[in-house]
């Protein structure tokens, strides 16, 4: 989670925990984990399952060792272990998601002051560390166990076509998550699923999520390969992660104003299109929302909330 927005009183009290949140977070989750286990088989379970343990022993022995409130049971640590695994082919060694694990935890969140302060999303700040130290261990995918041929080592859809080759794949099976990919963000409609059970117990903004995959859209149809106005819109929508991080990883509670999450999801749909679009790199979920949250406390100073009881200058 990413820094909270203090405001000034008076505050409204609910009687939604984070653990609760969380909680219902992970659930959602879970339709997108029972997919990749289809897909890509039993080992990506064991990965998951081994981020999440490294996730919660990393922030129980740290809050331990410090003598602070042990919050390694509010769901938080499952959450970043499940979305960690999630970024990464089911081919990464375990001992790359141990080290990845452990960093999102002591490094970005708990350094930081823990859930609610740190600066970044500590899953994707995992990933990135990965890309930089390893890159061949994260940048290798094989295709789902379920297509006729058995999986071989494959680039993902959208870097195929950023070198000038076919996609190979047609939307439906990029919608059901036959093609290869990272664990979690192949099948669009079982991560659209746990949104949807997300939006429907009122712990997620659906509003920012659609701004940003709308805004990643409309850029890359703009800017397309052969052109202006000459982007595949379902290519885009469906060939990478951008379901996984508009749903998963942009919806983090960085603003408390509606004009704020708008603003912060904007300027991360055109960082990530510029991304796809301007470099060698197929794929911008990862340094658009990454450099979105870097970006919070600066685009906070294009708007205040008005404080309660004064007037308005």
């Amino acid at each position: 989670m990413n820094q909270i927005q203090t405001i000034n009183s008076p505050y409204l009290r609910a009687e939604r925990t984070t653990r609760t949140i969380m909680f219902h977070v992970s659930i959602s989750l879970v339709p997108a984990l029972l997919g990749s286990i289809y897909f890509f088989g039993i080992r990506s379970l064991y990965l998951t399952l081994l981020s999440v343990a490294v996730c919660i022993a990393a922030e129980y022995l740290w809050q331990k060792l410090r003598k602070k409130q042990v919050t390694a049971g509010d769901f938080s640590a499952v959450v970043t272990g499940m979305l960690l695994a999630f970024n990464m082919p089911v081919t990464v060694p375990a001992w790359v998601i141990v080290i990845t694990a452990v960093f999102s935890i002591l490094f970005v969140k708990q350094m930081f002051g823990g859930i609610g302060n740190n600066f970044a999303n500590p899953a994707l700040m995992g990933r990135l560390l990965a890309m930089v130290l390893w890159p061949g261990t994260v940048m290798q995918y094989t295709a789902p166990h379920t297509l006729p041929a058995d999986a071989v080592s494959s680039a993902t859809i959208l870097g195929t076509v950023k070198n000038g080759g076919e996609a190979g794949y047609g939307y439906l099976q990029m919608f059901l998550g036959e093609i290869p990919g990272a664990l979690g963000e192949t099948s669009k409609l079982l991560l659209l699923a746990g949104f949807g059970y997300m939006c429907y117990m009122g712990i997620v903004n659906a509003e920012a999520a659609f701004t940003y995959v709308g805004t990643v859209l409309i850029l890359t149809f703009i800017f397309g390969p052969g052109g202006l106005f000459t982007g595949d819109i379902l290519l885009n929508l469906f060939g990478g992660g951008l379901i996984l991080g508009a749903c998963y990883m942009l919806t983090d509670y960085v603003f408390v104003s509606r004009r704020g999450r708008l603003l912060y999801a904007v300027t991360a749909g055109i960082l990530t299109a510029a991304i796809r679009i301007f470099s060698h790199y197929p794929e911008g979920i990862c340094f658009g929302i990454l450099t979105a949250n870097c970006l919070a406390g600066g685009l906070s100073c294009f708007y205040k909330n008005h404080i309660y009881g004064t007037k308005k200058a």
